[in-house]
């Protein structure tokens, strides 16, 4: 999908550049042509020779290279990229980005490049908490540049947040979005996640459990690949994937509307859990507990069936609607059975039984019901599942 692009790779000073070898290798994977730069900073983590030997080219260092220099190469190097990727990205970096300095190589390129430049942070908590590289941040957005990260997680110093540097695939997906690249590039699908919340009064709702993380890695995998997302998600734990349009819901109601009014599509995946049943009467106060003994008497009304509306539809139909099946048993029957009601093409079925951890875990197992039967594929995380579930998506589009 990056076949003969040219990616410019400046690999910064921080302990996160042992990532830039295997960022390099996935690229590399994928068809593109890496040339890497190496700051000062960056010798002490890397060396040239680990970067040059994965890289296939000459790793470039000296602003004063005076070979190079015979033809400007400082200005060709830019030049002659599709894009500018700096990873890792340090505080010190990102300052001499927003100042305009141009006092080693690294710093002089993305001055002199009209060329799109990502950049993936990372650096100690408080140093990316720090006033200073917020304002650095907002400025660097403003300026058009592009970020992927930074991640939560352990710090190589002990600490704990944000700072982390985005993994290796992550920062190839976003290579792929800033470059337009990938086989769902004009393709545009629309994605539910989360759960819903239905409410009883104005403290309590019917929902389904869900953190919206297998959604949520669908998005970012869509878009990796290229295609234009439309996000439709309830309240999930975890945040909407970037590069896609976000429609925030709260209710099955508010994912019916959100997800017609983002039609025509070409592909529809609803992996949210939308909760089967709505209270036919929403109490306007909070139900109080009598005393007595006695239970308030709740009426229930069927949601609308998202999956099965459109699945349905005419001439707005998308070419290919994949729903879920979440099972506790006979997940295959139950889940063929499902695809065959709903009339939709694809189902993703698994099971969600207490002692398989799925629900809510970052793994998942999954089984692909299709018209050719059920496909059962391994465990793997949702990032994965994700990854495979978006790459069939493009086939199935009819994508190169």
């Amino acid at each position: 999908m990056l076949s003969g692009k040219r990616i410019l790779l400046i690999i910064g000073g921080g302990i996160a550049a042992y990532k830039s070898l295997d960022l390099i290798r996935r690229l590399k994977e994928r068809g593109a042509l890496v040339t890497p730069v190496l700051t000062a900073a960056g010798h002490e983590f890397v060396t040239p020779l680990s970067v040059a030997a994965l890289a296939g080219e000459k790793v470039h260092s000296d602003l004063f290279d005076l070979t190079a220099e015979a033809e400007m190469g400082h200005i060709q190097l830019s030049r002659v990229a599709d894009l500018l990727v700096v990873a890792p990205a340090t505080a010190d970096l990102m300052a001499k980005m927003v100042q305009g300095r141009a006092d080693d190589l690294a710093s002089t390129l993305l001055l002199a490049t009209d060329t799109p430049v990502l950049v993936a942070p990372a650096m100690n908590v408080r140093m990316w908490q720090h006033p200073a590289t917020q304002r650095n941040l907002s400025t660097l957005r403003l300026d058009g540049v592009s970020f992927v990260g930074p991640n939560d997680g352990d710090m190589a110093c002990g600490e704990f947040g944000p700072g982390r540097m985005a993994e290796p695939l992550e920062i190839v997906d976003a290579v792929t979005r800033s470059l337009g690249a990938g086989p769902l590039v004009g393709k545009r699908v629309v994605v539910t996640s989360g759960p819903t919340h239905e409410p009883i009064d104005p403290v309590r709702y019917i929902a389904n459990r869900s953190s919206g993380a297998q959604g949520t890695a669908i998005g970012a995998a869509l878009a990796a690949l290229g295609a234009e997302v439309v996000f439709v998600t309830g309240p999930a734990d975890v945040p909407p994937p970037p590069g896609v349009q976000v429609v925030k819901v709260k209710t099955a109601r508010e994912m019916r509307e959100a997800v017609h009014a983002a039609l025509p599509a070409d592909a529809a995946v609803f992996a949210a859990a939308v909760a089967d049943w709505r209270v036919a009467r929403e109490s306007r106060s909070k139900i109080k507990k009598i005393g007595d003994g006695s239970l308030p008497v709740l009426t229930f009304s069927e949601n609308p069936d998202i999956l099965a509306e459109v699945s349905s539809l005419g001439g707005d139909r998308p070419e290919l609607v994949v729903g879920f099946a979440a099972e506790t048993d006979d997940v295959v029957a139950h889940a063929t059975a499902k695809r065959d009601r709903k009339g939709c093409d694809w189902i993703l079925a698994n099971d969600v039984s207490p002692e398989t951890g799925i629900m809510g875990g970052v793994e998942n197992a999954v089984v692909l019901i299709s018209e050719a039967g059920a496909e059962t594929w391994p465990r793997m995380t949702k990032t994965e599942v994700a990854q495979r579930l978006a790459a069939r998506v493009a086939q199935a589009l009819g994508s190169d």
